[in-house]
């Protein structure tokens, strides 16, 4: 059920949302202050290309630095990438085989507006 899942994620919504977090990293990559947001950026978007069967699970050991990092990541990049995913998941709940997609898109909101501190892990 979950490569189903994915497979459908893949085309109606992961696509776009991997381009946009792969922009984003690019662009977080220019500045060299910016360099550990790039990078959540493409942790993130190996994520959101292929969700279901992983988790998001909070990193041992984050500190103050990922707590500072989260701010500076939620003003530059978190505001307009949560906002993507409100609009596809908008976009999949039209149908109902949209609807359990939607759920899993606006679960995937607090990872984006607070990447650090955070780890994705394989379920069972």
């Amino acid at each position: 059920m979950r490569t189903l899942l994915n497979i459908i994620w893949f085309f109606f919504a992961g696509i776009w949302l991997f381009l946009s977090y792969v922009l984003a990293g690019i662009v977080a990559c220019i500045f060299i202050i910016t360099i550990p947001a790039g990078v959540a950026c493409f942790r993130i978007a190996g994520y959101v290309l292929w969700p279901f069967g992983r988790e998001v699970v909070p990193q041992p050991g984050a500190g103050a630095g990922s707590a500072l990092m989260n701010v500076v990541w939620f003003i530059i990049a978190g505001i307009p990438l949560a906002l993507s995913h409100v609009a596809t998941a908008f976009g999949l709940a039209i149908t109902i085989i949209g609807i359990p997609l939607a759920w899993a898109n606006l679960k995937l909101i607090p990872v984006t507006c607070f990447p650090f501190g955070k780890m994705v892990i394989e379920t069972h």
